[in-house]
């Protein structure tokens, strides 16, 4: 099966607007009114095969805890050519097309959704035969909320099984092209009429050339569509142009992923896609990537894949060479009498000359300590810092505490700085009250730049001074006492990864950070 650095694509989307394209209906809850929604992938299974397992998920226009969850999975408009089922003791059937899941648990949701509750079978019959379809009907209750629906269109494809090429391992200076093999065979007996291949690549991983069968964000390769049909028994390959960024991090490692999936395992695909709000991209103008060698196809049905297991396969690329970066600490100064509360932004700035990629581990790309200066109070803290003390460990957010741990996004491009917004409330008016600041923290986490360039500029200040006469007791920041310069490049995080999984697994969402980022 998939890793789950597979299924990323969709990691760090504003998931919230997905759930305004869910069916949902308004409920009132503890006095305030919370809309929750709920979504089932549309889904093609092969005929003579073990099925797909699916999940239905949730969503909530505001945090909340659901309690006395069920799930209804109504297939009778499938009678007879698919069934649905799940093992699970909290599962069972009140009649003979209908499964119903209840989870005696609490369930938090928010507006980024569940990572998917129930996992369910869909099996096609015996009796079942290419081009079946229906309608899957899914709804949930839960205590104090009014019931929310989605129906999802189930169909039934002719076998076949996708197979992806071997391993590849190749090597490149950052700025130089390279090229690598896209390959999949028919493993099946059956011919397969087309195939699309996903792709999700590391940062820098840059397309050389832009195919108009396969579609880019920018330089970012997403999706190739072959129909060209693939015999029985036979592999298939294109030689695809990339060019390593040359802001490429060296020596390393970067990594890219293909999953093979059936045109209509991909149009489910591109549904869920749709829902998210997130775009495969556009076609290139460079002409046809072509699978070689092919044969043209004259007619095209349903079709789905019986061994999704062996539809990926990775690209591993050493990146060659010496190119590192500086992290530089941004610190800054306020002003403000007493009483007054005054905002502190600090943080840090990505030096160069390489970018600092750890979307694939999902960790920060580096760790942030700061003590809040002598006489204030910190009032409004980013959801992205926690308060530490010692050994002992807060909440994330939470105000009035004296030391702070913050992580950052995945990704920090060359030339770009993350900046955190602290309120800092004046209690007591102390002249150049100091709060250091130190980025690459040490953690006893996951990741975290540690072969700083120049690790002298690790560290800077916030300071709080006192308000000069005339200022009417409210302060603001001067810029930082490091200015903040470059280009305007911005940086969407978590947006290159890829969901390569309609019918192969469940979503991976990202951990939701509030970091500002400026270029």
């Amino acid at each position: 099966m998939l890793s789950n650095s597979t299924r990323r694509w969709l990691a760090g989307l504003g998931v919230a607007g997905a759930f305004v394209a869910a069916s949902a209906t308004p409920a009132v809850a503890g006095g305030s009114q919370i809309k929750l929604g709920l979504y089932f992938s549309d889904t093609t299974i092969a005929t003579n095969s073990d099925g797909k397992i699916e999940r239905s998920r949730l969503f909530s226009s505001a945090p909340t805890v659901l309690h006395d969850v069920a799930i209804r999975y109504d297939f009778s408009d499938l009678a007879g050519k698919v069934t649905v089922g799940d093992d699970d003791p909290y599962c069972s059937n009140p009649s003979e097309y209908v499964l119903l899941c209840t989870d005696p648990f609490e369930i938090d949701v928010d507006e980024w959704g569940s990572n998917g509750i129930f996992e369910v079978e869909l099996k096609a019959t015996d009796k079942a035969k290419d081009g079946d379809a229906g309608t899957l009907k899914v709804t949930m209750t839960a205590a104090g909320y009014d019931p929310v629906s989605h129906d999802a269109k189930i169909r039934i494809g002719e076998g076949v099984d996708l197979a992806a090429g071997q391993e590849i391992e190749t090597s490149a200076a950052p700025g130089k092209a390279f090229t690598a093999p896209v390959t999949v065979g028919n493993a099946g007996e059956t011919a397969a009429k087309g195939a699309v291949a996903i792709f999700y690549n590391d940062y820098g991983l840059n397309a050389a050339k832009h195919f108009n069968n396969c579609t880019y964000v920018g330089d970012e390769l997403r999706t190739c569509k072959f129909d060209e049909e693939l015999p029985a028994g036979r592999t298939f390959s294109a030689s695809m142009p990339y060019v390593l960024g040359a802001d490429t991090y060296a020596p390393s490692s970067k990594y890219g992923e293909i999953i093979w999936m059936t045109p209509a395992e991909f149009e489910d695909f591109q549904k869920d896609v749709d829902f998210y709000q997130e775009t495969i991209g556009e076609p290139g103008t460079d002409g046809k990537l072509a699978l070689v060698p092919a044969a043209k196809v004259t007619s095209q049905g349903f079709q789905a894949d019986r061994q999704p297991e062996n539809n990926g396969t990775i690209l591993t690329v050493n990146a060659t060479g010496k190119n590192g970066t500086d992290l530089e600490a941004l610190g800054t100064s306020v002003t403000g009498k007493a009483g007054a509360t005054v905002k502190a932004t600090f943080g840090l700035r990505n030096n160069g000359p390489a970018t600092l990629d750890y979307n694939r581990a999902g960790s920060s790309v580096t760790y942030l300590s700061f003590d809040v200066p002598q006489g204030t109070t910190a009032v409004a803290v980013p959801e992205n810092c926690i308060t530490r003390n010692g050994d002992e460990w807060g909440e994330p957010g939470e105000p009035g505490q004296r030391h702070y741990f913050c992580y950052f996004d995945s990704v920090l491009k060359a030339g770009d700085s993350a900046m955190l917004d602290f309120s800092l409330r004046v209690d007591k008016v102390i002249a150049n009250a100091t709060g250091p600041v130190k980025i690459n923290a040490t953690c006893q986490c996951d990741g975290g730049f540690t072969r700083d360039l120049k690790p002298a500029n690790d560290t800077a200040k916030v300071v709080v001074n006192a308000a000069p006469a005339g200022d009417g007791g409210q302060g603001g920041g001067d810029g930082g006492t490091l200015p903040i310069t470059g280009s305007s490049t911005g940086l969407i995080a978590g947006i290159g990864a890829l969901l390569l999984a309609a019918g192969f697994g469940g979503y991976v969402v990202a951990r939701r950070r509030k970091t500002r980022f400026v270029a």
